[in-house]
């Protein structure tokens, strides 16, 4: 099990579409893939889940991935956060 630290920065927080960005990349790996923050867990193949951690601008999020690509599953989904959801901003 690998974990790291990370921020929501995008203006809109984790809303509907920057949820599915997340979804779609997270069905891409075999690992379990999951965010906390605001004292909640998401699986991150989840959007529904997603949405429920009612996380917005400046909520610190904790990626956890567990499985056999882990490490690429961390790497990637904290990236896709820190690229603000590949949003233009």
């Amino acid at each position: 099990m690998q974990s790291r630290e990370t921020t929501i920065i995008n203006r809109l927080g984790l809303h509907a579409r920057a949820a599915a960005e997340v979804v779609r990349l997270a069905n891409r790996f075999s690992s379990s893939i999951t965010l906390f923050g605001n004292g909640l867990q998401a699986n991150a193949k989840t959007v529904m889940e997603l949405l429920m951690l009612g996380a917005p601008q400046g909520t610190d999020i904790r990626v956890e991935t567990e499985g056999p690509d882990e490490s690429e599953a961390l790497e990637a989904v904290v990236a896709l956060i820190e690229n603000r959801f590949n949003e233009l901003e």
